[in-house]
């Protein structure tokens, strides 16, 4: 198999099971890696000096690994270019040995017997072991936790019947057990009910068995891993390791498939009934010392809170002096508009990083933004859905100008450069139904090529004329023509007057003051008027 490199936090997790004296056939079963780059990271870290000192960040532990890739050479098997030759000749039924015949005679295979068969063993061999061996845990050294379907049952804050499922950690050694039910298993309950256990018990096991649900959190800790990165903050907090088993193979954590999940449903839940959920839960707890913990064992012959008690309770990790922060994690795209979506509410990154997939860190109230390990954004948490939540400096800003541009602020931009760019702004945003606020913006910013002074005068100008648009105020100051007087035939508006009359309603003597002031009835020579003067019979 070619060799792949691992992730960041696959290196930090080996590294940290080896800081805690874990054998390398230990780390390589629960992470699912060869025993070759177990060992491999184990040079690693003794070269870097890494297993006796604190772990660094995770941004300074991508920077060395990085550097020292070059130092080991990658190997490929020669068979890989054949993978799939190989494998179907292998489901046919022919041997390694015909294999290699017919990888030489037909494919020219220039490798060796053995890199076939290493090949076949590794990659193609099923190992379907034919006995099982028991293994007790001895004080302290391991918990198992699952999910179970607990039916429905009520929920007092939306009133309604709901799903609802049981979680359930049993200590390995004495099978004391802590039951608690919910109704979903997001990555914020399965922490939660993990701080609420280890409370229980008054300390931390040293490993956690976990299974992978289908439809459970605990799928997910295994194979995505944006849960990965949330429950290993957990597990790294309270110092304690995640061990996953095998997809469909729940033997390897019986405790508590059989003497937790099934005892639950047997015994607690059946024939019972609760007004809700709550009430469950305060007598579960009650069941989980009086009963469970006080009856005989079928397979310890012990009482298990009589072992607890004596036996594990001392053995367990101490509990850290403060809790977990919940955090969570999701990986999610930054979009063209500078946002990510985040549980319904979208949260601003820098530009320069669109198109690209950042990390989000969600813990108590606050929201965290990465990129490649770095810090890039950080927000309050939404209180609704659809809110958004935005910081300026993460706009283009050519585009951030338009932002701010609100309406209230044009009107407070146009009152400092005097009182006819306020008139002529209030106009624009006071019209309807057309919305002129990007005409306003454009105006306003005209301020800043051709100075407030200016603008003022144009903004004079164009309120005789009654003619207020961007096109306009534009074309005066191009022209020049604010430094102009008002032409023959231009007047101010009347006292309290917004427009100016229609032009039918005027005199001709206001466009023609050489005239003669008298009306059409008064005039000797009705031909001495203006034919364009005048209005329709």
């Amino acid at each position: 198999m070619a060799k792949r490199r691992l992730k960041t936090m696959d290196v930090r997790e080996i590294i940290r099971q080896l800081q805690l004296k874990e054998s390398v056939r230990a780390i390589s079963r629960r992470l699912g890696v060869s025993r070759k780059t177990v060992n491999k990271y184990r040079r690693f870290a003794i070269q870097q000096n890494l297993l006796k000192n604190p772990l660094p960040e995770n941004s300074a532990l991508n920077k060395i690994l990085q550097d020292s890739e070059g130092k080991t050479p990658i190997q490929v098997s020669k068979v890989e270019p054949h993978r799939e030759a190989t494998t179907r000749m292998y489901k046919e039924g022919l041997t390694t040995q015909v294999i290699f015949q017919r990888l030489q005679e037909n494919y020219k295979f220039a490798g060796s017997y053995s890199s076939v068969l290493r090949f076949v063993r590794s990659e193609l061999t099923e190992t379907r072991p034919e006995a099982f061996i028991r293994i007790e845990a001895v004080p302290g050294s391991q918990a198992q936790a699952d999910f179970g379907y607990a039916g429905l049952m009520f929920d007092p804050r939306t009133r309604k019947l709901r799903k609802a499922w049981g979680f359930v950690m049993v200590l390995s050694f004495s099978r004391h057990q802590f039951d608690r039910f919910v109704f979903d298993q997001k990555v914020e309950t399965w922490l939660d009910l993990h701080r609420q256990a280890f409370e229980f018990f008054g300390g931390v096991p040293k490993e956690i068995v976990i299974d992978n649900l289908k439809a459970g959190i605990t799928k997910a800790v295994f194979y995505d891993p944006i849960v990965q990165k949330s429950y290993r903050q957990c597990a790294e907090h309270y110092g304690f390791i995640i061990s996953p088993c095998r997809p469909a193979t729940p033997r390897h954590k019986g405790k508590v498939e059989c003497g937790g999940i099934k005892y639950l449903k047997r015994n607690f839940l059946a024939g019972r009934s609760f007004r809700n959920i709550d009430e469950a839960n305060e007598k579960v707890l009650t069941w989980c010392l009086e009963t469970a913990g006080k009856r005989i064992h079928g397979t310890t012959r012990q009482a298990p809170l009589e072992v607890f008690d004596k036996s594990e309770r001392p053995a367990l990790l101490p509990m850290p002096a403060h809790p977990y922060e919940i955090t969570t994690w999701k990986e999610a795209k930054l979009h063209p508009d500078c946002h990510i979506t985040f549980e319904a509410a979208y949260y601003s990154a820098p530009f320069r990083l669109i198109g690209q997939n950042l990390w989000v860190a969600a813990a108590g109230k606050e929201i965290r933004i990465f990129h490649e390990h770095q810090l890039v954004a950080t927000h309050q948490r939404a209180t609704r859905r659809g809110e958004w939540k935005t910081i300026i400096g993460h706009l283009p800003p050519e585009k951030a100008s338009y932002y701010l541009f609100t309406p209230v602020f044009c009107r407070e931009q146009a009152r400092k450069i005097g009182p006819k760019t306020e008139e002529l702004i209030t106009d624009l945003l006071g019209e309807r139904p057309l919305n002129r606020l990007r005409a306003v913006q454009g105006i306003l910013r005209m301020a800043q090529k051709y100075g407030p002074e200016r603008l003022e005068a144009a903004c004079r100008r164009a309120l005789v004329f009654d003619e207020l648009s961007y096109r306009t105020i534009k074309r005066i100051l191009v022209n020049n023509l604010d430094k102009e007087g008002i032409p023959v035939g231009g007047r101010l508006p009347f006292p309290g007057e917004k427009k100016r009359p229609p032009l039918f309603t005027r005199h001709w003597s206001d466009f023609f003051p050489e005239k003669e002031t008298t009306t059409p009835l008064q005039g000797e020579n009705e031909n001495e008027y203006p034919e364009s003067i005048g209005t329709d019979a």
